[in-house]
């Protein structure tokens, strides 16, 4: 797995972190590290570009989480109460992690797990970048 990061400018600064390879058992860990280095050093707002990982397993997905939770620890927007009920009623979206392009096996996985009800997903970058506010 190799991971790329570039900051794109919205209206406000985003971290792209844009990923090659699936990310699984044996890369889950570099990926979460690589996120957590980035929010050590002030970034709040992650974009994870997916296209070219062709599947992400369980392991990634706790990463995704990690990652979900990392940022709402720094940046709380909501309660975790409010955050739930949201979920629960298809009106909550992290305003601090999205995804873009992800594969067809990458989406499944998000879909059957939860992820896809609150993490929004875009096809294109400039659309998600300016997504973030």
């Amino acid at each position: 797995m190799e991971i790329k990061v570039r900051e794109e400018r919205g209206r406000v600064p985003v971290s792209v972190l844009h990923v090659v390879g699936n990310i699984d058992s044996s890369t889950y860990e570099a990926f979460q590290a690589k996120a957590e280095e980035l929010m050590k050093g002030g970034a709040r707002r992650l974009l994870i570009d997916l296209e070219e990982v062709p599947l992400v397993t369980s392991a990634g997905l706790r990463a995704l989480n990690s990652i979900f939770t990392r940022l709402r620890e720094l940046t709380p927007d909501v309660t975790d109460e409010e955050m739930r009920n949201g979920i629960n009623a298809g009106t909550y979206k992290s305003p601090h992690l999205k995804l873009l392009k992800p594969s067809k096996a990458s989406a499944i996985a998000l879909d059957h797990s939860g992820f896809s009800m609150f993490l929004e997903t875009f096809t294109d970058l400039r659309s998600a970048i300016e997504s973030f506010s």
